[in-house]
C-alpha cells in the first residue's frame, strides 16, 4: 500500500466513524469518490496528490488532499457545517496510517460556493499532509 493509499484510508475511517459527522450527512454520507445520483449532503474525497518529500535520511511524501462537501440547492449552511465538522476531525489530527507515519495534517483553505453545474452548494476543502 502507498502513503498516499494509507492516508486515503485513515481519513475515510476518521469521517465516517464520527457521529457528529454522521449526524449531518448521513451514515452513508462518506465516499472516496464522487457519486452523481446520491443524495445530498455528502462528503467525498476527491483527490490526493502527491509528492516526494523525501530528505538526505529519511524518504518522505507531501500529499495535498481535496476533500469536497455537497449540499442541494440553498445548502450554504448546511454546506459550512460540515466543513466545520471535517475541519475539526482532520486538522491537525493523529491519525493511524498502515506502514507509514502522519507527520502533519494540516488544513489549508476552504471555498463554499453555489455551482449551478452541481445544483447546490459545494464546499472544497484543501489539506496539506506529510507522511513518512
Amino acid at each position: 500500500m502507498s502513503a498516499a493509499a494509507a492516508l486515503q484510508k485513515a481519513i475515510f475511517l476518521r469521517l465516517s466513524s464520527d457521529g457528529a459527522l454522521t449526524g449531518l450527512i448521513g451514515s452513508d454520507g462518506v465516499r472516496d469518490h464522487l457519486q452523481m445520483r446520491m443524495d445530498r449532503p455528502y462528503v467525498f474525497i476527491a483527490s490526493i496528490e502527491s509528492r516526494d518529500a523525501s530528505t538526505a535520511s529519511e524518504p518522505g511524501e507531501e500529499h495535498w488532499v481535496t476533500i469536497e462537501a455537497r449540499a442541494g440547492e440553498g445548502g450554504n449552511l448546511t454546506a459550512q457545517a460540515i466543513t466545520a465538522r471535517v475541519r475539526h476531525l482532520l486538522d491537525d489530527a493523529d491519525l493511524e496510517l498502515d506502514g507509514f507515519s502522519l507527520i502533519s495534517l494540516l488544513h489549508r483553505r476552504t471555498r463554499v460556493a453555489r455551482e449551478a453545474k452541481a445544483k447546490g452548494h459545494v464546499a472544497e476543502m484543501l489539506f496539506r499532509a506529510v507522511t513518512e
